[in-house]
């Protein structure tokens, strides 16, 4: 399903128990934004961890993290990945992250049969070719258009996601920047950011 958003839509749903959430940082690394983000899903009484895959690394701008996150590995920042979610996934992890930590989020739960759900902001990634999952609720928001997730793309990895066996909602923010939930960006849209999160948030409250 395809969403635009206007005047902060709201996903109806209602309150099965709490979630436990393992959220993931973007190419800045671990930034107040996380911390934030994930104080704002405790106030909805969540469970939330912020694995700090950068190991106290941050960054002022994309490019320098991107260089940083080469030089760690993807193997390597995946086994961190791993390991932090580990001693939680028998709870049932809904598995979220920004933007490279959103591909982080989406590699884990395609690859956990007791995830519950997959929350991802301003970023997906590959989908391997033999994935499957059962009716995994999945929900993606994204800038409209957004230079690392172009259309082509998104339409290519909805299909896939779908192939899979994901319950996929996509949610597009026209005019936003690409990491948009972010106040310490300039990326940062304060209409869009909130109508994500009271979205986000019903999404939570649903599974």
């Amino acid at each position: 399903m395809w969403v635009r958003p206007r005047n902060g839509t709201v996903v109806p749903g209602w309150h099965h128990g709490l979630m436990n959430i393992m959220l993931f940082h973007s190419t800045y690394g671990l930034r107040p934004a996380v911390r934030q983000a994930a104080d704002r899903l405790r106030s909805a009484g969540h469970e939330v961890w912020t694995p700090d895959l950068f190991e106290g690394h941050t960054f002022e701008t994309v490019e320098e993290g991107m260089e940083f996150k080469e030089q760690v590995g993807k193997d390597e920042l995946l086994k961190r990945a791993v390991l932090a979610a580990a001693p939680y996934s028998a709870r049932g992890l809904v598995y979220s992250g920004f933007s490279f930590g959103a591909s982080v989020a989406q590699t884990l739960a395609l690859g956990d049969d007791k995830a519950r759900g997959l929350l991802l902001l301003h970023g997906t990634s590959d989908i391997a070719a033999n994935a499957s999952v059962d009716d995994l609720p999945v929900q993606l928001h994204v800038a409209e258009p957004d230079q690392f997730e172009t259309d082509d793309w998104l339409s290519s990895w909805y299909l896939q996601m779908n192939r899979a066996g994901a319950d996929v909602e996509v949610y597009r923010y026209a005019g936003a920047g690409h990491l948009y939930t972010d106040p310490g960006l300039p990326d940062y849209d304060e209409e869009a950011a909130e109508a994500t999160w009271r979205v986000a948030l019903g999404f939570l409250e649903s599974l």
